[in-house]
């Protein structure tokens, strides 16, 4: 390296690092080539009066003209040594440019306030003096939100956490004429001496309303007869024989052949919609396990399966809702009296076991049944969707890879408990949707 060359470096170049000025938004540094061209524009009559560059820049690299002229994290005591000797384009813009531009800027901002006060006295002009002090402008917000709302159809609100209930719970929209015709016509059914079931399934196929539901299902399941006179002495003695089932058995499960299958119980109830607070509740997690245990011990076949647990819920939210006006998922049941609770939990024993006697195949050795279903499904979609089929085929997957949890829990694993209700309304009307 040259002398002249070392000099060059020791006197001007800007090494990064240091700290400098940081520019706002609203001064940015300032541009030499577009100041120059403003400079040019605006006053050519004053061009004589510039003074030009010194002359040693004219002769500096390309690299050490960039340096001298861009504004950024340089040392700054380095900067102000090279200003002082070399002066900076935009040092020797004089005051009649400033001026010039500065009384644009001004001309500028007052013209743009006067179209806006022009539009603003337009727009008051068109109101009367009485609308101006009535409306504010959270009204006039208000006011669109709900031109808003009424161009929309009118849809209930369905939270994050699907709801236990369904839409004609509270908290849901009044019934429709056609809902209430519906409910009356199920009061008719279910008030006859001896309700005609053909009659009743018929009306239960497109949902039963929430009101009737409790009654219809325990008609619809057998667990009930059809005779009203008979109803009241029916249940008095199904729920006697189940704790009567309870004082023989329960107190075996900590015995040594049946210690397994209450452990299984045991640990798979918090497991049962662990989302739903009502599930969580420690005197609802004990009557699923003392209706779970009894239903094992009575059915040796099969025993206790996972998945069974399921089955409990939509029977047990059906009886409660009997006794409950609001959602029943946040409801505390420690509330109800001990009598209400022993109904609820025969009713859903006793409902839950008449559904499993159709299925029971489901959970016995190899559950042959939920096999036979599976293979059902597969010859179904081939026939409606052969290009799904042909696609599950080409890549080697198997229905019962995903279809297994289907019919082993009914859907209740893929549905929210509400349409799980809804979904086994049709369920009691129609056997063979299960059992086929």
């Amino acid at each position: 390296m040259t002398d002249s060359n070392r000099q060059f470096w020791k006197r001007s170049a800007k090494l990064p690092g240091s700290i400098q000025p940081v520019y706002g938004a609203q001064h940015p540094p300032l541009d030499p080539v577009r100041l120059k061209s403003i400079y040019l524009d605006s006053s050519l009559h004053e061009r004589s009066r510039v003074p030009p560059f010194h002359p040693k820049s004219r002769k500096a690299s390309s690299f050490h003209e960039f340096a001298r002229n861009t504004s950024d994290a340089w040392n700054i005591e380095e900067d102000e040594r090279d200003e002082a000797q070399h002066p900076p384009f935009y040092q020797t813009l004089n005051s009649r440019v400033a001026e010039v531009t500065a009384v644009k800027v001004i001309e500028s901002h007052f013209k743009l306030q006067e179209e806006n006060r022009c539009q603003a006295s337009s727009v008051i002009k068109s109101m009367s003096e009485d609308q101006l002090h009535r409306i504010t402008a959270d009204d006039l917000i208000l006011r669109k939100s709900l031109q808003k709302q009424q161009s929309l159809p009118l849809r209930p609100i369905i939270p994050l956490v699907a709801r236990i209930s369904d839409q004609n719970a509270s908290g849901a929209p009044p019934m429709t004429v056609r809902e209430k015709t519906r409910l009356e016509k199920f009061r008719q059914l279910l008030s006859c001496s001896n309700t005609d079931l053909d009659e009743l399934r018929k009306c239960s196929w497109p949902g039963i309303p929430r009101e009737v539901r409790p009654t219809t299902w325990r008609l619809l399941s057998g667990y009930l007869p059809a005779s009203q006179e008979r109803r009241i002495l029916t249940l008095q003695r199904k729920r006697e024989e189940y704790f009567g089932f309870i004082e023989q058995y329960y107190d075996s499960r900590n015995e040594e052949n049946h210690q397994d299958t209450y452990r299984q119980i045991h640990i798979d109830i918090p497991r049962t919609n662990p989302l739903i607070p009502l599930f969580q509740q420690p005197l609802v997690q004990e009557i699923f396990e003392r209706i779970l245990f009894i239903w094992a011990i009575r059915h040796p076949a099969s025993g206790y399966v996972q998945g069974i647990n399921d089955l409990v819920t939509p029977f047990f939210v059906v009886f409660l809702t009997e006794h409950v006006e609001e959602d029943v998922e946040n409801f505390d049941v420690s509330s109800l009296s001990q009598d209400t609770l022993r109904n609820i939990e025969a009713d859903s024993f006793w409902s839950m076991s008449k559904l499993l006697d159709g299925i029971q195949d489901n959970y016995t050795f190899a559950q042959p049944g939920i096999q036979k279903k599976v293979k059902a499904l597969e010859e179904l979609v081939s026939r409606i969707d052969d290009q799904v089929h042909c696609h599950f085929k080409k890549y080697e997957v198997e229905y019962l890879q995903f279809a297994f949890r289907w019919m082993n829990n009914l859907l209740m694993r893929e549905l929210p408990l509400r349409c799980t209700i809804r979904l086994w309304d049709t369920y009691q009307v129609d056997s063979n949707i299960l059992f086929s």
